[in-house]
């Protein structure tokens, strides 16, 4: 998926949907319909509406940040290519086509999204023709304005994902030959609009299941969500107290617990409710151990609404990726501690995994895994040597011996490590340490390579008893992968590479490189809530801190200066660096 171009213009409020070539056809398009002196069907610009759109639509060109009736318009050239290409006849005369229109605004909420931002309170109803052509005309921008912008965010999300994401990269892109302008005239001629656009606003599975999810919890908020259970003792398997009922209660309303569980003794902590705890703990990255200790409590305890808003953020996050996953690909969910390979859209293998501590987080984007590494040595990178090493170095001469590390100058020569002054090594240190293949090594017995700036990457570890643990961000930033052989040859795709054939490459000790005959897209996403095929929905903690600024942007008034969106190609990551 290429870089998306940000338009950071100052003062511009116009989304502007197109692509580097296109773009360019499409500015001398829009200056030949302005300095047109008659359209072929200009006899309809006398009529008072077509009047009325053409003077409201050439005084907004004018304005550097276009407004009608106090409301921002980001349709910029969109509108103005559309209204254009009609002779400036109206849109949504008909009753019928501006109700079908306002009831999708309306149902907005399905999709995490908010039906304000699409002006549903504004447009004057009934949606019989007003008065004046004046008021028609201000109307029917109106609508289009809304259907642009209900458009826009359901393909590419309403927030910016790069002012969350910093290493953000993907590509929001249409896809093909998708022309923006025919997509938006097909939905307003469509005899079924919501047809129309579940064909052109593509959903994955993903959304679809976190569609599902957000409806059931919002409908658990409806009737009052769950109880709250008081602080207190630790439950545990066997004990009788009188929070039991309330506990059994909480853990109904999910469906951890089944509704019709009679137990032979109310306030005792049965072995069904005993269960029932290991599966809400299962579904929130907790220990599953049916203790309902602080950890579980404060679970138990996160209001219905805050589940519903993590549901929303998973939405806008799925949506940023543009409806443009490719089909066969390598997925990290870092807040989940996940992984997963999916081949033709199907996941086929996932496995838990080690993520970057708060200090050292994995970095959000996309790459292009082109090799793998067998019996990979581990080039220390300068800031864990500089963090992590020299300061270990300077208490225990004997670090590297034991670690098999070995210290290089800058023309690839060992160096006797009993020589370096390492209490005087600052930034610049004129040596690298590199530690060699074996099973302690830090990258475990293999490692897979998507190039790219950050330094990071997929690798096996020495260190498996970390994998138990229910929450695992514990690395510098790269992903460590409980069964990297199950991924080797699945990446590898090659009957000469099954796991029997990489063991025993694996077992000779010797470093080998191994090309992929694809290059395989690798996504790193951050989702803190997921929902399976089977209905559970899972939750997790947000280890970087990141929800609370999406979701106060979510809630928050449309940003009319949006990004670029290009169109084709959206589906290829960026080469390597």
């Amino acid at each position: 998926m290429p870089i998306l171009p940000d338009d950071r213009r100052a003062g511009n409020d116009f989304i502007h949907v197109s692509g580097p070539v296109r773009g360019c056809a499409w500015t001398w398009l829009f200056l030949l319909l302005c300095w047109m002196p008659a359209w072929p069907a200009a006899a309809a610009g006398d009529e008072p509406v077509a009047a009325a759109l053409r003077s409201r639509l050439e005084g907004l060109r004018r304005d550097e940040r276009p407004v009608l009736r106090g409301i921002g318009l980001g349709g910029g050239e969109l509108l103005a290519e559309f209204y254009a290409r009609r002779a400036y006849q109206p849109a949504w005369e008909d009753p019928a086509r501006a109700a079908g229109l306002l009831a999708v605004l309306r149902r907005a909420g399905e999709h995490g999204l908010d039906s304000g931002d699409f002006f549903v309170d504004e447009i004057p109803v009934p949606l019989h023709p007003p008065a004046t052509a004046e008021r028609q005309a201000e109307r029917d921008l109106l609508m289009t304005e809304a259907l642009i912008r209900y458009g826009y965010q359901r393909r590419f999300g309403k927030v910016d994902p790069a002012a969350m994401e910093p290493a953000w990269n993907f590509e929001r892109g249409f896809a093909g030959e998708e022309d923006p302008l025919a997509l938006l005239e097909g939905a307003v001629a469509a005899p079924a609009l919501e047809a129309y656009l579940a064909e052109w606003l593509p959903a994955s599975s993903w959304y679809r299941l976190l569609q599902a999810a957000l409806a059931r919890y919002r409908a658990m908020a409806t009737t009052g969500g769950w109880p709250q259970l008081p602080a207190g003792a630790v439950l545990r398997p066997g004990a009788h107290d009188e929070r039991i009922p309330l506990l059994r209660e909480r853990l109904q309303a999910e469906g951890d617990l089944a509704a019709d569980h009679a137990p032979a003794e109310p306030g005792l902590f049965d072995p069904a409710l005993a269960a029932a705890v290991r599966r809400f703990q299962g579904r929130h990255a907790l220990a599953q151990d049916a203790i309902v200790g602080a950890p579980t409590l404060a679970a138990l305890n996160v209001p219905v609404q805050a589940r519903v808003d993590q549901l929303r953020l998973s939405l806008e996050r799925v949506r940023w990726l543009g409806g443009q996953v490719p089909e066969t690909y390598v997925v990290v969910n870092v807040a989940g501690f996940q992984a997963g390979f999916v081949r033709n859209r199907e996941l086929v293998w996932s496995s838990r995994v080690v993520v970057g501590r708060s200090a050292r987080q994995t970095p959000i984007f996309v790459g292009r895994m082109t090799y793998l590494e067998i019996n990979p040595s581990w080039i220390i990178p300068p800031t864990i040597l500089r963090q992590d090493i020299l300061p270990r170095l300077r208490r225990d001469p004997g670090y590297l011996a034991r670690e098999r590390i070995s210290v290089l100058d800058r023309a690839g020569r060992r160096v006797d490590p009993a020589t370096v002054d390492w209490a005087a090594m600052g930034r610049s240190m004129p040596y690298a340490l590199r530690q060699e293949p074996g099973p302690d090594n830090a990258l475990g017995r293999i490692k897979f390579m998507f190039p790219n700036p950050h330094m990071v990457y997929l690798h096996d570890t020495p260190a498996k008893a970390l994998f138990e643990r229910p929450e695992r961000s514990f690395s510098s930033g790269c992903i460590r992968v409980e069964d990297p052989l199950a991924l080797a040859s699945l990446v590898l795709d090659d009957p000469a590479w099954d796991r029997a054939a990489l063991e025993a490459a694996v077992a000779t000790g010797e470093t080998r490189r191994v090309t992929l005959a694809r290059p395989l897209p690798v996504l790193m996403i951050y989702l803190t809530s997921i929902a399976e095929p089977s209905g559970e929905v899972r939750f997790f903690r947000d280890i970087y801190g990141r929800d609370a600024a999406l979701l106060a942007a979510l809630d928050g008034p449309v940003r009319l200066g949006l990004p670029q969106v290009s169109t084709g190609g959206a589906a290829t990551p960026p080469a390597a660096p």
